[in-house]
């Protein structure tokens, strides 16, 4: 039987907010905590700071050991000095999302009584993060970002910042994303959260009161997205049908490589990674379309906004597609927003932006520079 805690109890820098957030389900949620994570210096004037949004399994440990897995952070060979996003230029900051399960405020957190929020915990959206975000922001003293970088549901986070603060953003990075989720997007989310749900261990999403977690629904779900992280070349190209010592038909598990690969993934996923939490940020992903908020017409987000975009998307991501970023800067040219735009050649799937990239670090790169000589940073 699992423990009722998948990974030790982590004490995280975190910023208080006794006042709350009116969310957009109505909800107003309060106290609100946020947990982050800076590297650098913020400089005299403030203006140096560059805000990274994490992807739907990420947290803010984006460029340093992980207290929970021992690993490298998640974008370390992006972030630091001399790279990319460079510490020694920029104050980088990088906060947990809302619902979240790294010391935000999210199921796993405890409520006023003790217990934690488990299923009760309200339902959210990509603009709640932001939100939630924002209040850190002010609360560090930022009143204006030199830029907002994210990828996937990080980039939605970025867009979503341009579009409801473009007075607080100068630049902004949306890579390897899309306006909105679509329909094959949801019908995999479904399939993960259908699993969590049919798991014995779930419990109603009550687990903790019975000493367990609902480790296999938990793994399958991460398994399913796992996938679509990766394109068809990268599967062949790591594992092909390569066998695991077996050299005939047999009925046991973990016979092709890529079988335990996935076993793998999926089995660490549930020792890092909240159930309800990974059913609250799917939900807010799937909720998020841009258009949807500005009257349908997906012009209006960009419209009036004195922002300067970078827009990224990989050849073979076929979880974001190049043909969603294209319609992103196309409405961004029609509401004549300044926008560059990049699709890096890579056969690594979406899973591409957190990979070993050249061409992809150096676009980004620059483009940072360049925003950074724009403001005299």
């Amino acid at each position: 039987m699992a423990s009722v805690q998948p990974f030790p109890e982590v004490e995280h820098q975190r910023a208080l907010f006794p006042e709350g957030l009116m969310l957009d389900c109505g909800v107003h949620f309060a106290p609100l905590a946020v947990a982050y994570r800076t590297y650098g210096r913020l400089n005299a004037a403030r203006s140096n700071a560059v805000l990274i949004c994490h992807a739907l399994t990420g947290d803010q440990y984006v460029a340093e050991t992980h207290p929970v897995t021992g690993r490298k952070g998640w974008w370390a060979h992006m972030v630091g000095p001399g790279l990319p996003v460079d510490t020694d230029r920029f104050f980088v900051i990088c906060a947990n999302v809302l619902g979240g399960c790294m010391g935000s405020s999210g199921p796993r957190e405890r409520r006023p009584d003790g217990t934690p929020w488990g299923t009760d915990f309200p339902t959210i959206t990509i603009r709640d993060m932001v939100r939630a975000q924002k209040l850190l922001i002010d609360h560090l003293g930022i009143s204006r970002l030199l830029a907002v970088v994210g990828g996937s549901m990080g980039g939605m986070q970025v867009l979503e910042w341009a579009a409801t603060y473009p007075e607080s953003v100068f630049a902004a990075a949306p890579i390897a994303c899309a306006s909105h989720h679509s329909a094959q997007n949801i019908a995999f989310h479904e399939v993960g959260r259908a699993a969590i749900h049919a798991d014995p261990d779930y419990h109603g999403g009550r687990y903790w009161e019975h000493g367990v977690i609902p480790a296999r629904g938990l793994s399958v779900a991460r398994m399913v997205a796992h996938i679509t992280y990766l394109s068809e070349a990268a599967l062949t190209r790591k594992f092909g049908r390569r066998l695991r010592g077996a050299n005939a038909i047999t009925f046991l598990e973990d016979v092709f490589e890529v079988e335990s690969y996935l076993r793998h993934q999926g089995s660490s996923f549930v020792r890092r990674f909240d159930a309800n939490s990974y059913l609250t940020i799917t939900r807010a992903m799937d909720y998020f379309d841009l258009a949807a908020e500005y009257g349908g017409d997906l012009r209006n987000a960009f419209a009036g906004r004195d922002v300067r975009y970078f827009v990224c998307s990989f050849s073979s991501d076929w979880l974001f597609p190049t043909s969603e970023s294209r319609r992103l800067v196309q409405a961004m040219n029609a509401a004549a927003a300044r926008v560059s735009f990049i699709e890096i050649r890579s056969d690594k799937g979406h899973d591409a932006f957190l990979l070993d990239e050249p061409e992809f670090h150096r676009a980004l790169g620059g483009f940072l520079a360049g925003a950074a000589r724009a403001l005299g940073v």
